[in-house]
């Protein structure tokens, strides 16, 4: 079942959802390293420097603004046996990212680059300098809604990944996560992450693509 755009950030508990995912607007840093590192750790700050800033920007423009959205990344290793030998057991200082916050319209490039410039008068965080806002189509997708811990998405990842064999589909692209709850106020099995992949029909000629990895 192919799901409306209502569901891109609702997923249905114990379900795997086939979503189409239009274009949409993201803030976006990009770096590598483990998550825990202070690289990621910028990026996270610079993004919400941003994202709350164009929703207050917005609001004293029009009166009212879409609430900011929970914080994205898609992460990915170079080389593709390193993250399929055992996913928890990569080296986590190998990982590639892209942290990003999505931008609901009408928040636009304008209005995002205003809050860039504030956010830098303020030095919200180091990484402003590598901050981007862009336009993604990430198109057909699948997805599932992973309770508990992120070390122990594993077993989520592999129900995912079955589904989407199972649907007669192959993953394609990065592993995309979206981050419902926050580590900082939420037991870590309370924490909620839509784990989300793209995918292609599996007799389609093969596509380029990195391996996921998470943990």
């Amino acid at each position: 079942m192919v799901a409306g755009d209502e569901q891109l950030y609702k997923v249905r508990k114990g379900a795997v959802d086939i979503v189409n995912v239009p274009e949409l607007g993201f803030v976006v840093v990009a770096g590598s390293g483990a998550p825990e590192g202070a690289e990621f750790a910028a990026a996270i700050q610079a993004l919400y420097a941003v994202s709350y800033g164009a929703h207050f920007l917005l609001k004293k423009q029009v009166g009212q603004a879409p609430h900011v959205m929970p914080l994205e990344a898609l992460w990915w290793v170079d080389d593709m046996s390193e993250g399929q030998a055992s996913f928890l057991n990569t080296d986590r200082g190998l990982w590639h990212w892209q942290a990003m916050i999505m931008q609901p319209d009408p928040i636009e490039a304008g209005i995002v680059a205003t809050a860039i410039a504030q956010a830098r008068e303020k030095k919200a965080s180091p990484a402003l300098d590598q901050l981007v806002y862009q336009r993604w189509s990430e198109g057909r997708c699948a997805q599932l809604l992973h309770i508990g811990p992120y070390a122990e998405e594993a077993a989520s990842i592999a129900r995912l990944h079955e589904a989407i064999a199972d649907a007669g589909y192959r993953v394609r692209g990065h592993h995309h996560e979206i981050y419902l709850g926050d580590p900082r106020r939420s037991a870590p099995d309370k924490l909620r992450t839509i784990l989300r992949h793209p995918i292609e029909p599996a007799e389609a000629p093969v596509t380029s693509s990195r391996t996921s990895t998470r943990g």
